[in-house]
Order: C-alpha cells, then structure tokens, then sequence
C-alpha cells in the first residue's frame, strides 16, 4: 500500500533562487520512494538479505559527560515532564505496563517534553515498537543550535529512513534516506546524537545517519511536526509504544 503522506500530495516546495519545484518532479519521486517501501515490506525472508546496507555496523561508543550522567525522559509509570501533543486529530497517548502508547490518529499523534533541553552537545537515545499501521512509527523532532529536525524511522510505506528536512529536502528524498525492513512488534533501539557539525543517528549497532551540517539549510517539514518542538515522537496513522527514553549531555570539545 503507498503511504498517506504520499497520496496526500503536497504543494510544490520553493527552492534556491524562488523558483518552484514541479510537482510532477516532486511526485514521481515520491511515488519510487514510497515504491521501494512497498516492495521491502513485502520481501520474505531476513532483512540482512535485501536491505540498504547500513554505512556504519559499528556504533562508536558513547563519552558522556562524567559530571551530568544520563537523564531519564520518562519514569515508567507517569507522563510527568511530557505531553501528549495536540496534534489535529490526534491519537491518545498514554502509559501502560511500563510504556508509553501512542494509539493512531487521523493523521499525526504522539508526545513532547516540556522542560528545556540541550541544543547541542547531547544525545538522545529510546526503544520504539510499531503496533499497527504502515507508515513512520518513530518521528523523533529534536533541536539543532537554532532550528529543528526531525529523524523518521519507517516513513512513506513503512520503510523510509532519514532525516527532514535538507536543503527544503524530506527524508524521502536527500543524502540521510535509506531503506530498512521494519516488524511489528519489535523493538528498535534509536539513538540520534547531535554535534556543531554533525547529526548522527543508529538504528542498533547501525549508523543510518552521518550528516555534515556545515552550510546545510536546516529545517522542519512544512505542517504540524512543529507542535513536536522542543523535542518530541510522532507517528502518521499507526500505533506505537515507547521505552528507555534518555537524554544524554556530552562534553564540548576541548577549545
């Protein structure tokens, strides 16, 4: 089935210059992109047969700051210091056997943190589960010196990785996408760590993500995922649960 966020169609984006992207450009991207989620969802047999290679196996290990250790977003029992997000139809969130579930909804659902958080220097880290539905069942927002950006795990037919968005570019379409076969019922440990100049992101012991920011247009996509900020987890039209959410301080470079 192709993804909603693809039959939906969208506006043509502007780009460099003011001029438009053409729509039926747009489009046909979109539509291989939400064609190789199709055909990876329906491939049988294990994932290391046919999916994107990862550009990393070996996560580098972690150096947090030994004065500030990890910070637990969540306490297991209570949304105590989060919030469900008022996203436009909406599906509830809340907390059940230790996890936290986001029902589907209409279109978007999912939860913030209401405290201040890092905006660099730090690494966030959580286990997301699909439980229904085909599309992103991780939509992790997260701040970036001034702006935002948001890492999707699952997206566009259930199997689109990477980060929106570069350069007015979603991560359907720019050098962060990738493809990767995901199970309901699984957990996934996500962890997203965010440095002056770079963004990196695993997906266990892969690194799916190794973006360079320096002269990047860093931006959220265009529509309500700005109701995630500060930091915050979304999903389009599929339920999920979440565990283990931390947030980590890492020491700034030696000057």
């Amino acid at each position: 089935m192709i993804s909603p966020s693809f039959l939906a169609g969208e506006k043509p984006q502007p780009v460099g210059g003011g001029g438009m992207v053409p729509t039926v450009k747009l489009e046909r991207r979109r539509f291989l992109a939400a064609s190789i989620g199709l055909f990876a969802s329906l491939l049988p047999g294990e994932p290391e047969l046919w999916a994107t290679p990862p550009k990393d196996p070996v996560a580098p290990p972690l150096v947090p700051d030994p004065a500030k250790g990890p910070q637990a977003l969540f306490d297991g029992k209570t949304l105590t210091g989060l919030k469900r997000t008022d996203f436009s139809g909406g599906g509830e969130v809340r907390v059940e056997e230790g996890l936290i579930v986001v029902d589907p909804g209409e279109e978007l659902s999912g939860f913030s943190v209401t405290g201040e958080v890092p905006t660099n220097h730090y690494e966030i880290e959580l286990e997301a589960e699909r439980l229904s539905g085909l599309d992103f069942f991780c939509a992790l927002t997260f701040p970036v010196g001034k702006q935002h950006l948001t890492f999707v795990v699952g997206g566009w037919g259930g199997s689109i990785v990477g980060i929106s968005s570069i350069n007015r570019e979603d991560a359907s379409m720019n050098e962060t996408t990738s493809t990767r076969h995901f199970q309901d019922r699984t957990w996934y440990r996500i962890r997203l760590r965010v440095e002056p100049d770079k963004i990196q992101a695993w997906i266990g012991p892969d690194r799916v993500v190794n973006l360079l920011t320096a002269d990047k247009d860093l931006d959220l996509r265009p529509g309500e995922i700005d109701l995630s900020l500060p930091l915050g987890v979304a999903t389009f039209r599929t339920g999920a649960a979440f565990r283990n959410l931390q947030l980590r301080k890492l020491p700034a470079p030696a000057q």
